[in-house]
């Protein structure tokens, strides 16, 4: 097979230096320290203001849930008459203002390698997550890097090169480590890899494998209901095990730090947030794509954001849009769909690759380059059109569904904040949720917020049911897809051992029904018929014997 050099075909390539590559780094690095003095200054002009309907101040508690001390000392505060004793109640609520935590995500498994003026790849300390990495830990934030996508070995080993991620003489951490999960197994064994270094995972942040915004990564049919009540029986265990592992391996630690254990994924009510909160005992939830109708919250620009509010069930799918070969959460009316069915329609597939982040393919080249690439389109789809059959078809229609993401998911912060966007690219790719679906409108913070701790409800009216059944509906569609697709035995022992987790799941939740003692009779009657029916779809579902070609 033909090998081709990067830069044939319309592919662009542009070496740098160790020296700028350093700079890469140094600009994230003064770009946080940048973000951080901001905050600060905008904290410090809240606490000036006076307590008055419209002000940040009073939104900032205002948007508190009620239950929360600093809610209760303000509700104390606004009844009081005016005199000395309510500007010493107000003097003590700007004592309680505190601004979050600027974390920074980076996806560890893109992870490209450099290359310099000769075209020889530059030393893996600067590749694209480890000089992220660098540029955070050099930084003068105290917060956390959250590490998603998969795990990355090189760059889990890079973390010991900065003292921030240790303890301090105090015994605090400066940086702190959050790693996203799919289940329990991830969490320990991720975990133990950090802790014989001696580093501490200050979070662990379970995500549903498919009820979620972005990338999917579907477990072996493990759903979130028994994921949640395996971290709830062993979660003490857990950090015992791992501090024991982190004292043994650094001396600096004083006490066992605290470790959280959060989820995030298809949440749609206040009742489901709750109920995360007080049966499983989780720290925190996470409300993503709902945030995307918050125009306060999320940098969408107008038109995607009219898109997404007025949105119909059947835009929302889950695509292989992602040159990472990873389940993609897609949105059909975006301008990047239209974009790639034009190119199509025109005879030039695939996308100008610049920023070469997701570029892992060696199939043709000697340097990888990215699947959404035009090149890489150009050059399969011609090797599949050889052969001419129905199989080849499918495979190049797999082969043209590959988008860039470098570009379209940048594009809609560009056009909002009117930033020109690099090679004039501004197709919009957007990722929600599947959860999306039940919300329609453009709404403020305070709304969303307030729906979050039900003050307030901003469902459509979408018959919705409850975050377990609609991932259990994902996980069951998904695996009639993946049962189509069978040709090795390796794949029906991973299909029927996802069938029997699945089965296993239901049993959980038709249990965990006589648990959900604050939800209403017809509610819980309503889920135990939909997981019955679910129950009888899946046991119809067979998994063939694969006929292997050797």
């Amino acid at each position: 097979m033909r090998k081709f050099h990067s830069g044939e075909a319309g592919e662009e390539y542009v070496p740098i230096t160790p020296e700028q590559d350093d700079y890469r780094a140094k600009r994230i690095t003064a770009y946080l320290n940048l973000l951080q003095k901001i905050v600060q200054q905008q904290i410090a002009a809240l606490k000036k203001m006076p307590f008055k309907i419209g002000n940040e101040i009073v939104k900032y508690f205002e948007l508190l849930p009620q239950g929360s001390q600093q809610r209760a000392a303000y509700d104390k505060m606004s009844a009081l008459p005016e005199g000395k004793a309510k500007v010493a109640m107000q003097e003590h609520l700007r004592s309680l203002v505190t601004p979050g935590s600027i974390d920074v995500n980076i996806m560890s498994k893109v992870d490209n390698l450099r290359y310099d003026k000769k075209g020889d790849p530059l030393p893996v300390e600067y590749s694209d997550a480890m000089s992220a990495l660098r540029g955070f830990a050099h930084s003068n934030l105290q917060s956390s890097v959250v590490f998603s996508a998969g795990y990355n070995p090189r760059l889990y080993n890079y973390i010991e090169s900065f003292p921030d991620f240790f303890p301090d003489s105090t015994g605090e951490l400066k940086k702190r480590i959050v790693i996203k999960v799919s289940d329990y197994r991830s969490a320990l064994l991720q975990g133990k890899i950090l802790a014989k270094r001696g580093l501490w995972v200050s979070e662990f942040r379970i995500e549903s494998g498919l009820n979620c915004g972005g990338h999917a990564f579907p477990t072996d049919g493990l759903l979130l209901g028994p994921i949640l009540e395996e971290f709830r029986k062993n979660r003490i265990n857990l950090a015992a095990e791992l501090f024991d592992l982190c004292r043994a391996n650094n001396g600096g630690f004083h006490a066992q730090p605290e470790q959280l254990i959060t989820v995030q994924g298809g949440i749609g009510t206040s009742l489901e947030h709750q109920f995360l909160l007080d049966h499983y005992g989780v720290d925190r939830t996470g409300w993503g794509s709902p945030f995307l109708l918050v125009p306060e919250a999320t940098s969408v620009d107008t038109k995607t954001l009219q898109q997404l509010a007025t949105a119909r069930p059947s835009d929302y799918f889950l695509s292989n849009a992602s040159p990472l070969g990873v389940p993609f959460n897609n949105f059909r009316p975006s301008s990047s769909e239209a974009q790639r069915k034009q190119r199509i329609k025109q005879g030039r597939p695939g996308s100008p690759c610049y920023k070469k982040y997701l570029s892992s393919n060696t199939e043709f080249t000697e340097r990888p380059i990215c699947t959404a690439s035009r090149l890489y389109q150009k050059l399969k789809v011609e090797e599949l059109s050889e052969r001419g059959d129905e199989q080849a078809k499918h495979e190049i229609d797999l082969v043209l569904e590959k988008d860039c993401l470098c570009e379209g998911l940048v594009a809609p912060a560009l056009i909002k904040n009117d930033l020109p966007p690099s090679h004039n690219l501004t197709a919009v790719t957007i990722c929600p949720g599947p959860n999306l679906v039940y919300f329609s409108g453009v709404f403020s913070l305070q709304q969303m917020i307030g729906h979050i701790y039900g003050r307030n409800n901003l469902l459509n009216g979408e018959p919705r049911p409850n975050m377990f059944v609609n991932e259990l509906r994902m996980y069951v569609d998904y695996l009639k897809k993946q049962v189509d697709k069978i040709s090795t035995s390796k794949q029906v022992k991973q299909l029927v051992l996802f069938k029997q987790n699945l089965l296993a799941g239901i049993a959980y939740y038709e249990n965990l029904l006589n648990k959900m003692v604050n939800w209403d009779d017809t509610y819980l009657e309503k889920m135990r018929q939909q997981l019955e029916y679910i129950l009888g779809e899946l046991c119809i579902i067979e998994v063939p014997v694969a006929t292997e070609v050797c």
